[in-house]
């Protein structure tokens, strides 16, 4: 296994969920601290608190028939600022982004990256739900997560950013976040979304506008997905909220906006997405739509994810 390397293979042994894989190399930790009956729990944790600049991470994730997974982070994922011209040992020629200076020239800095891939098998069910990305200062981070969903399995996505430690001063501060997020579903590619957030300049021609500029005053942006059987209770729910919305124009913002979509015409899954002022306005708006997890993976698991 590389260094940053992970498995996690999940199954049922009988009634219970047993772990016949959980494995993984520094910088990346996995934890476990809790199974019963179906349902297990494992966060995701690098050592240092963090992930800096040429750090990579590669993680796969197997869901057994029957098996429900609910995978955590223990505070948000710190991406640490890079260093410009630092020569790392670990760098990827591929890990590199180009960042221009004041005199428009560009400067290689070693890039933070995560890829994951997640296999959900029948009628089991993936409950991925971090704490948001918090990308420091001149951080430059990528992500590419797959979902492999076959016939009867389910999953909820979270994948959500905050923009930066807003306490000194850091607000939308970072070089580069690239997330991307695909969902198959028997091989068949069901969504593709894509956030990309550079605050490099436009070019001579246009006037230049920060990423603080153009993304305030929200602070933090999310995307959910709910797909699969398992959560269409959650999701009938959630679009009947929806259904209810009455927009009305203001001149002060809302302190949370969301929007909903089908993902396909079946409609086996939504995507929603959510802007906020604050953070933990936007946490507190995830745990009213999803209290309805509650129901699927048990109280106490609910509360250690929405602490």
């Amino acid at each position: 296994m590389q260094p940053g390397g992970g498995c996690i293979t999940l199954s049922l042994h009988g009634a219970r969920a047993v772990f016949s894989e959980l494995s993984s190399m520094y910088p990346l930790k996995l934890l476990s601290p809790y199974v019963h009956d179906r349902t297990a729990i494992v966060y995701l944790l690098t050592y240092g608190g963090g992930l800096v600049g040429g750090d990579e991470v590669n993680l796969v994730v197997n869901i057994q028939p029957g098996a429900q997974l609910v995978i955590l982070s223990q505070g948000s994922t710190k991406v640490f600022k890079s260093r410009p011209g630092r020569r790392l040992a670990s760098v990827k020629p591929f890990a590199l982004h180009f960042k221009a200076d004041a005199n428009h020239q560009s400067t290689p800095i070693p890039s933070t990256r995560q890829n994951i891939n997640f296999h959900v098998a029948q009628n089991s069910t993936l409950f991925l739900l971090p704490e948001p990305v918090t990308c420091f200062r001149d951080a430059s981070y990528n992500q590419y997560q797959r979902f492999y969903i076959e016939e009867g399995g389910s999953a909820v996505i979270l994948d959500w950013i905050t923009s930066g430690r807003m306490s000194m001063g850091e607000e939308w501060a970072f070089s580069h976040y690239h997330s991307v997020n695909e969902i198959f579903h028997d091989g068949k590619r069901m969504a593709k979304d894509v956030m990309l957030l550079d605050n490099e300049g436009q070019g001579d021609t246009l006037p230049e506008r920060t990423l603080r500029q153009k993304l305030l005053p929200y602070s933090c942006y999310a995307m959910l997905v709910l797909y699969g059987p398992q959560l269409q209770s959650v999701a009938a729910e959630i679009t009947g909220r929806y259904d209810q919305i009455s927009v009305f124009k203001t001149r002060i913002p809302d302190p949370v906006l969301w929007s909903l979509s089908p993902m396909d015409r079946a409609r086996q899954g939504l995507i929603i997405r959510v802007a906020g002022i604050e953070t933990e306005a936007v946490k507190f708006w995830l745990k009213q739509t999803l209290s309805g997890l509650e129901e699927i993976v048990g109280k106490d698991v609910f509360r250690r994810a929405f602490t």
